[in-house]
């Protein structure tokens, strides 16, 4: 399941809990249970039609699936609920890096100001900036996976003693190897320094990978200032909808992007650590 969509789950979940949990469905349903105990059954004046007692209840349960489908259905409630929920998941206090943490900070100041420029338009306009956001939503969840994957390798003991313990075993092995006469040790000591500089060579992989990631988030948050300005460019008129495509596209192929790099982090840590191992 998708980031998106997995918020989204959420969201509907609170929002139904919020709708049940309202005074309205409480006094709804308390109005029915006094009118069911204290009136009883009904008779329709006009038509003579005798209504029995649990016809209250049956009101209250429709009123009550009325109020609770209107609640649900809000998308300005929505709106607040996500946003609200968004900040709380991707909680940047709990990245280490004190760089990556400053430019998620920006990045969702961006999408703070994204919010506000939404709400200042109307009908059409307004659904088109709202799914705009929710794909910045999905970038910025990718920067954040990307400074928890900058995080990891900082904070990665295995990798840390690798890179200070292989250059100087690598060292060791080709001295060895200089002094040494027997062809079987000699042998043995090749192996060894071929997995050694192999190692290395990962290691060193996984070191441009992380400096890689730091400098697209970097070039992502860039980016993400340019859509920000772009949006505050689109006006009301018809015109600018196609505008709201573009900006969206452009969207999307930043966080394949950034889909991308994260993979390749991914497959080059999982070959180092396992060499480190």
């Amino acid at each position: 399941m998708s980031e998106r969509q997995q918020l989204r789950n959420e969201i509907f979940g609170k929002l139904l809990m919020s709708a049940v949990l309202r005074w309205e469905t409480a006094a709804t349903l308390l109005i029915a249970l006094v009118l069911f105990f204290a009136v009883g059954g009904v008779t329709l004046p006009v038509v003579g039609l005798q209504l029995p007692a649990w016809i209250w209840l049956l009101l209250g349960a429709v009123a009550e699936a009325l109020m609770i489908g209107a609640a649900i259905t809000d998308p300005e409630e929505a709106q607040k609920l996500i946003a609200r929920e968004f900040e709380t998941r991707y909680d940047i206090n709990r990245i280490r890096s004190r760089v990556s943490r400053e430019r998620l900070s920006t990045a969702l100041e961006y999408r703070r100001n994204m919010l506000k420029l939404a709400e200042r338009h109307q009908g059409a306009m307004r659904m088109q900036l709202r799914q705009t956001i929710q794909d910045v939503n999905e970038w910025i969840s990718h920067m954040y996976d990307l400074a928890t994957h900058i995080d990891a390798f900082e904070q990665n003991e295995i990798v840390a003693r690798d890179l200070r313990s292989v250059p100087g075993k690598i060292e060791k092995v080709q001295v060895r190897l200089q002094r040494e006469t027997d062809a079987r040790v000699r042998a043995d000591l090749e192996d060894q320094l071929r997995q050694l500089e192999k190692q290395q060579k990962n290691l060193e992989a996984t070191i441009n990978s992380i400096k890689r990631a730091e400098i697209q988030l970097e070039s992502t948050l860039s980016s993400l200032g340019t859509v920000y300005a772009q949006m505050s460019l689109i006006s009301t008129k018809e015109v600018d909808s196609a505008r709201a495509q573009r900006l969206r596209k452009e969207i999307r192929d930043e966080v394949s992007s950034l889909q991308d790099t994260i993979e390749a982090m991914d497959d080059v840590q999982r070959l180092t650590y396992r060499l480190g191992e």
